[in-house]
């Protein structure tokens, strides 16, 4: 555990009391302040009891009557589309709010910190998609170079939950908008911006409030370097904003769309191949095209991100290639889960959105494409480019019928559940095709979350092999 500093004796309210909340409520008690804690949730309230908080509605008035400060959790809107009443009340109190991502970097050092020969370091990963299959990538080449590494945030570990860092060692943290807008304190040694993409538009109202919540990670305190991914206007333009001059090399741009020349440090991958340039001159390069855990483009810009960001850090490209071969990659994103009779079967429950699932089809050819769900706003016209590589579509789902009519140009087959899909997909396979799950749509017209959604296909498949 981080214990929160800077709040002895005095009275703390936390808001939501989810993993994060419960967490932040346990870090800031360790540091000697008393928590007040509230969620709407009864029984969300009856387990922090259990805990031994102090239970506070805060969303009465006077509720704010000698708190020192705030904690809202991620899920908590504080702002767009509009203020939750409790943070409402502490606004217009003047009490300040903030996050369990503040309290982390404004905690982390403590007293101890002048002990290190080697300062820890913290590497704090945003971005729209492949924040967790980076952050993971980061860790696991950390860990298979025998570095003290520490996964957290939105992958792995709540951020104070993790054990304080010793001579050397490195924190990766992922973080969504929802935590870097919020956070009082954002200075993490390596920020790594890897994409944008239109995403949470509601709560930060539009793409710019969404993009400004992204680029606070590399402004509140200006980390020491910055890996930032250029193919989308937004990328480009906070590259120029943060570099000083054109060979400044505390920005490393990545790319997957093109080339990158210049005097900076840059890193991109086209047609497999991975390449590093620094002053001009290339310093290391990786054939990606043999990594079974990072199949197609956008697991190819991840490596980017990752790769420049383990740079950083002192590892050698050798160090890194080596344990890219081991990293098997994340559950239910392009996860390869069995090979058989030439026929790969791979799940991607979590490209829950057209982007998502348009990478996905454009990371393997000959297709048996499940797909289908609770289906998001702005239809399925962007999937086009990718429905080339699908050789029949298995739509699964309550609108199953209505989803498959928009696939105009590609077979599709109503089967509505799972078991059905796979089936039926897995009977028409051949030596040299994909059975892929790749749904472009939510999880929750028939799953609890795109975890349960990938696991029902795992178990489909595996029950058939």
């Amino acid at each position: 555990m981080i214990p929160v500093t800077g709040y002895d004796g005095q009275r703390v309210a936390v808001l939501g009391l989810g993993r994060s909340g419960l967490s932040a409520g346990r870090a800031l008690r360790a540091g000697g302040a008393h928590v007040l804690a509230w969620d709407d949730n009864p029984e969300a309230r009856d387990m922090a009891s259990e805990e031994g908080f102090e239970i506070k509605d805060l969303s009465r008035d006077g509720a704010f009557d000698d708190i020192a400060c705030l904690i809202v959790s991620p899920g908590i809107p504080h702002l767009y589309p509009q203020p939750n009443k409790a943070v409402a009340k502490a606004l217009q109190a003047g009490v300040p709010v903030d996050n369990d991502i503040g309290l982390f970097f404004a905690s982390l050092g403590g007293a101890d910190w002048a002990v290190h020969d080697v300062a820890p370091r913290v590497v704090a990963v945003t971005g729209s998609n492949g924040k967790s299959t980076t952050s993971a990538l980061i860790h696991h080449v950390l860990h298979e170079a025998g570095k003290d590494v520490q996964l957290a945030g939105n992958i792995g570990r709540g951020v104070l939950d993790i054990d304080p860092p010793g001579d050397g060692g490195v924190v990766v943290l992922e973080l969504s908008s929802y935590q870097t807008e919020l956070a009082r304190a954002l200075t993490p040694d390596v920020a790594v911006f890897t994409n944008l993409s239109p995403d949470h538009l509601d709560r930060h109202a539009g793409l710019g409030g969404y993009f400004a919540a992204k680029r606070r990670l590399f402004a509140e305190g200006g980390p020491d370097r910055a890996v930032i991914g250029i193919d989308e206007p937004e990328g480009l333009f906070m590259a120029g904003q943060l570099a000083t001059a054109p060979g400044d090399d505390r920005v490393i741009r990545i790319s997957v769309d093109r080339k990158l020349a210049g005097p900076g440090w840059s890193v991109f991958a086209r047609k497999g191949f991975l390449s590093e340039y620094r002053k001009g001159k290339q310093q290391g390069a990786i054939d990606l095209r043999e990594i079974k855990g990072l199949p197609g483009q956008h697991n190819h810009q991840n490596a980017c991100a990752a790769y420049a960001a383990c740079r950083s850090l002192s590892l050698s490209p050798k160090v890194i290639e080596r344990a890219f071969h081991s990293f098997a990659g994340l559950p239910h994103r392009s996860q390869v889960i069995a090979e058989k009779d030439g026929v790969t079967f791979v799940n991607d429950s979590k490209a829950t959105n057209v982007d998502s699932a348009l990478k996905a089809l454009n990371a393997f050819a000959n297709i048996r494409w499940i797909c289908g769900g609770l289906q998001k706003e702005g239809g399925l016209a962007g999937l086009e480019p990718g429905l080339r590589n699908v050789l029949k579509a298995y739509v699964i789902g309550r609108e199953a019928a209505q989803f498959a009519l928009q696939l105009t140009g590609t077979e599709a087959e109503t089967c509505t559940t799972m078991q059905t899909a796979v089936a039926h997909a897995m009977a028409d396979a051949k030596p040299g095709e994909t059975v892929l799950l790749a749904p472009a749509a939510a999880s929750f017209d028939q799953y609890d979350n795109f975890e349960k959604r990938g696991e029902d296909f795992i178990a489909q498949v595996r029950a058939r092999l």
